[in-house]
């Protein structure tokens, strides 16, 4: 069975997202877009929607987190390769985003990763499963 998965992001300015998002690569739904949110497209089975904070609290009782202060989740993104992982930070960097922690280099993997405009944390990562050792744990 086939599932799609929509992780759903509270933001303050919509268009200040999708130009940030845009300026990485991304492409948006138009049949779902309107004033209070759009849908990122990562791929034909993934999706983020970005919905304005006052329309996103109409889905939640609970209060928003403050995500340049809390952690409310870590989206992680797999790319093609070290360079694209590389690329994508820097395309953040370029659009306003900051990175909060330096690369992270684990052999088999490379990540690194960008905050967005909101405080949203997004790790890119790139794994080489011809480097991983079959009888060492993925991570330690």
């Amino acid at each position: 069975m086939a599932t799609q998965m929509y992780v759903n992001l509270p933001v303050k300015d919509l268009d200040q997202s999708v130009d940030f998002f845009t300026r990485l690569g991304f492409a948006f739904n138009p049949q779902f877009t309107d004033s209070n949110a759009t849908c990122m497209i990562i791929n034909p089975d993934s999706f983020v929607m970005l919905l304005v904070e006052n329309f996103f609290k109409t889905f939640t009782p609970k209060k928003i987190c403050d995500a340049r202060r809390q952690t409310e989740v870590l989206i992680c993104l797999s790319c093609d390769s070290r360079e694209q992982v590389t690329d994508m930070v820097g395309q953040a960097i370029a659009a306003g985003g900051t990175t909060p922690n330096p690369p992270q280099d684990h052999g088999f993997m490379y990540q690194h990763g960008f905050q967005d405009l909101d405080g949203h944390l997004w790790e890119l990562m790139y794994m080489d499963a011809r480097a991983m050792s079959p009888a060492e744990p993925i991570l330690s």
